[in-house]
C-alpha cells in the first residue's frame, strides 16, 4: 500500500473506501451461523452503491436475516470517496422478499429520511444501532477508535474493516487483551483493493483501475470463529543465542510468529502480525512495547531515540525495534 496514500487520505478525511463484493463474501462465508434471526446494520454506507447492502439484501433468505438496515451519509464534500451525492441523508430497511422472486426489488425496500446528516454518532443513527444485533461495515479509518468505542458501549456484535495497526491503539489494545475484539480471517495477501477516486500511488504491484490498494487492512470482530481455536504449530527450540533479550525489558525477541519457541515459558516480544494467529487458549497477551518500552537505555544516543520501543544490541550498537506485542505461552 501506500501508507503515504492512506495517511494523506486520513488527513483529508477522505478515507471512506468502498469494499469489493468479493472481499465481503470471502470473509462473511465464515460467519453464516451468526446471522440467523438477526437484524444487521450497515451504518457507514450509501446503500445505493454499497456492496455490504448488496451482499445482505441478496443473501437475506439464505442467511435467515430478520431485518437489514443501512444508513446513507449526507455528502457535503464532492471529493469523498463514497461519491455519495445525496442531498438528503436516508436509511433503508429491507425485511426480505415478498413477491417470491428472491430479489430485493425497489418496492420492497423502505426508504426513510433522516433529520440529520446520517453520521453514525447522531442520536437518530444511535437509535438504529440500538435496534440492530450485528453491525457490518467499513468505517472511516480516521474514526476507527470512536467507532469501536460506540459498538462496545452498546454491546453490539460486529464485523468491521480497519487497519492492522489499530491493534496497538491505546483504545483498542485493552479490548484485545480482554478478548472483547479480535482479528477475522483477513484479506488475501494482507492487502485490500477498495473502490475510490483517490489516486493509487502504491509501489507494490497488482494495481487495479478505479481502486486504491491498501496493505495491512484487516477484519475486526467479536463474533466467534473457528480460526481463534487453531493453535500455532511450534517447532523452534529456544537458545539464548538465537533469541536475544531486550535491553530495556525482560523478554526475548521473536522476529517472526513462526519462530516462537516451543520450549520457552517466559515473556516474548512478537510482531503485531502475531495477532492474526492469536489463540487465547495457547497464549496470554501481556502488553505492547508502546507502553512497556518506556524505560529507554540510559546511554541511548539521541540519533537512536524515538517513542517507547524495545531495543537490542546488534554489532555493538542499539537497534530500535518496531512495535512488539509481549506474550507468554500458556502451559
Amino acid at each position: 500500500m501506500a501508507n503515504k496514500n492512506l495517511n494523506a487520505a486520513k488527513e483529508a478525511k477522505k478515507d471512506e473506501f468502498y469494499t469489493q463484493l468479493e472481499d465481503i463474501n470471502n470473509e462473511l462465508k465464515h460467519y453464516r451461523e451468526h446471522f440467523r434471526g438477526k437484524t444487521v446494520l450497515c451504518n457507514c454506507d450509501d446503500p445505493r452503491v454499497s456492496n455490504f447492502f448488496t451482499y445482505f439484501a441478496y443473501n437475506f433468505e439464505f442467511l435467515g436475516l430478520k431485518r437489514l438496515i443501512t444508513t446513507c451519509y449526507k455528502n457535503q464534500d464532492m471529493d469523498l470517496f463514497s461519491q455519495n451525492k445525496s442531498e438528503q441523508a436516508i436509511y433503508l430497511i429491507y425485511d426480505g422478499d415478498r413477491n417470491g422472486n428472491n430479489i430485493p426489488d425497489p418496492e420492497e425496500i423502505g426508504i426513510h429520511p433522516l433529520k440529520g446528516d446520517g453520521d453514525f454518532r447522531s442520536k437518530e443513527c444511535v437509535e438504529l444501532l440500538k435496534q440492530s444485533d450485528i453491525v457490518v461495515t467499513n468505517p472511516p479509518f480516521s474514526l476507527f477508535r470512536e467507532y469501536v468505542a460506540q459498538l462496545i458501549e452498546y454491546d453490539k456484535k460486529f464485523l468491521i474493516i480497519g487497519h492492522q495497526n489499530a491493534v496497538k491503539y491505546k483504545e483498542i489494545f485493552p479490548l484485545i487483551m480482554q478478548n472483547k475484539i479480535w482479528l477475522g480471517y483477513g484479506f488475501k495477501g494482507g492487502a485490500g483493493h477498495f473502490m475510490s477516486t483517490y489516486e493509487d500511488k502504491a509501489k507494490a504491484g497488482d494495481h487495479r483501475e478505479g481502486m486504491i490498494r491498501v496493505s495491512g487492512v484487516h477484519w475486526f470482530t467479536n463474533l466467534e470463529i473457528k480460526k481463534r481455536q487453531e493453535e500455532i504449530i511450534l517447532y523452534k527450540h529456544y537458545t539464548p543465542e538465537g533469541y536475544p533479550r531486550y535491553v530495556n525489558y525482560d523478554a526475548i525477541e521473536v522476529p517472526k510468529t513462526e519462530l516462537i519457541p516451543y520450549d520457552y515459558d517466559g515473556l516474548m516480544g512478537v510482531p503485531i502480525t502475531f495477532m492474526d494467529k492469536y489463540n487465547p487458549n495457547q497464549f496470554e497477551i501481556i502488553g505492547v512495547s508502546l507502553v512497556l518500552g518506556s524505560n529507554k537505555p540510559k546511554d541511548l544516543p539521541k540519533s537512536k531515540q524515538g517513542g517507547p520501543a524495545f531495543y537490542l544490541i546488534k554489532n555493538g550498537e542499539y537497534q530500535r525495534l518496531y512495535d512488539r506485542i509481549v506474550i507468554r505461552r500458556k502451559k
